[in-house]
């Protein structure tokens, strides 16, 4: 089994130490990064870095994924992706409410790399307007990249999963993977209202979730397994493993927890299910959910 990790970034923000030789991709302003608390995360994190962590715990191909809202990133992340055996697919930032959203992903498509493109996100939970899902122009333009044949990456916060449940019904045609269970509250230890409004999302069948970003909903200094199961079994119970994808949201998962462990607490929180519906969670469910092609995995 190829076994996939469906949810990781890259990057190398401006505020990092610079060397006389500094080559590689160029630096980008990361804002969210200058909060104190992200200062372990302000530095370079590469797909080399990446690829050690991987192979070190049986990780094989991976998606990468957009962290500003730029398509030049896109591009730059689908020309690294070509070079690399590591990536399989990336998923790409593209302005949705453009109405040149078909030529941008034609030109994405036409670059290097272009193949790789399997999916757009959006950075849903910074909009404002908790509807901003359910907008004209928005489902103009998810509808554009349905019929481009890619999937669309959901990031909300649990109050925009109203607005996320109403455009699943309405674009039966587009694959959507929810990203990090849609952030619940974990470290609160609630489960409602977000348990109910995901059972609500998981009803639409074209709608997949990753197994992803949750030690960084918790505690980041305490938390464990147990402490992920309530979270885990929602989402495993309401979409099914043939609908769930693990993700290690690294390097972000780095504030609260190493690749090797945030690996090591999806095996143990998948660890009662079938063989078969693991295998789904570490690489079946990706492959479908990206149109990932089979040959190259």
């Amino acid at each position: 089994m190829t076994r996939i990790d469906a949810h990781h970034h890259t990057w190398r923000p401006v505020s990092a130490s610079r060397t006389v030789a500094d080559t590689g991709p160029r630096r980008r302003a990361h804002h969210w990064l200058d909060k104190p608390d992200m200062a372990p995360l302000r530095r370079d994190f590469t797909l080399v870095d990446l690829a050690r962590e991987a192979a070190a715990v049986g990780i094989d191909r991976t998606i990468l994924v957009q962290v500003l809202p730029e398509t030049d990133e896109t591009a730059e992340f689908l020309t690294l992706a070509a070079r690399t055996d590591l990536v399989a697919g990336v998923v790409g930032w593209a302005d949705l409410t453009s109405s040149r959203l078909s030529d941008t992903l034609s030109a994405l498509r036409a670059a290097p790399g272009g193949e790789l493109l399997v999916g757009i996100r959006h950075l849903v939970q910074s909009e404002p307007d908790p509807d901003w899902l359910t907008r004209p122009d928005v489902h103009r333009g998810l509808r554009t990249v349905a019929t481009a044949g890619l999937t669309y990456d959901l990031l909300t916060l649990p109050h925009q999963l109203p607005a996320a449940i109403a455009t699943a019904r309405a674009l039966p045609e587009l694959t959507f993977v929810l990203d990090h269970l849609s952030k619940p509250p974990i470290a609160r230890g609630e489960l409602q209202p977000w348990a109910s409004l995901i059972r609500q999302l998981a009803a639409q069948p074209n709608v997949f979730c990753k197994l992803s970003g949750m030690v960084t909903e918790a505690e980041w200094d305490h938390w464990n397994a147990s402490t992920l199961r309530p979270y885990a079994d929602v989402v495993l119970d309401a979409f099914g493993p043939e609908r769930v994808m693990f993700g290690s949201d690294w390097p972000v998962c780095l504030l609260a927890a190493s690749y090797e462990e945030v690996v090591a607490a999806t095996e143990e929180l998948t660890g009662g299910l079938a063989e078969a519906e693991r295998s789904e969670i570490f690489g079946g469910t990706a492959t479908r959910a990206y149109r990932l092609r089979r040959e190259d995995l």
